[in-house]
């Protein structure tokens, strides 16, 4: 059975924060930075737990992605990317240098039971 969440970011973020996901991941410099403590992680350093696509019901333009991490020294957060024609293509080039090994077998958030 599947489990049912709301269509939005901010209600999936709490979710995974309510799980220990508590750190917020911003990408600065060609890496991903931890908010709190400014330690920077390279694409190799970060596994997907779990993703979501969300695109705006009024703007198509807005659209994100949701990322559920966790990192090699095992600090659990998320991150939110914005994609489509308004998307930093850095920011998206560092996810797609994340190896497909680090990716969850159920890293779409969709298919978790």
């Amino acid at each position: 059975m599947k489990r049912e969440y709301s269509k939005h970011e901010t209600d999936y973020i709490k979710t995974y924060q309510d799980q220990g996901y508590t750190v917020t991941y911003l990408f600065e410099n060609d890496q991903l930075i931890d908010a709190e403590t400014k330690i920077a992680y390279k694409p190799e350093d970060i596994f997907i737990v779990a993703h979501q696509r969300y695109e705006g019901m009024s703007d198509p333009d807005d659209m994100s992605i949701l990322y559920v991490i966790e990192t090699k020294d095992n600090r659990k957060g998320t991150h939110l990317l914005g994609y489509g024609p308004t998307a930093d293509l850095e920011e998206a080039e560092f996810f797609k240098d994340i190896p497909k090994a680090n990716y969850s077998k159920n890293a779409d958030i969709n298919e978790l039971t």
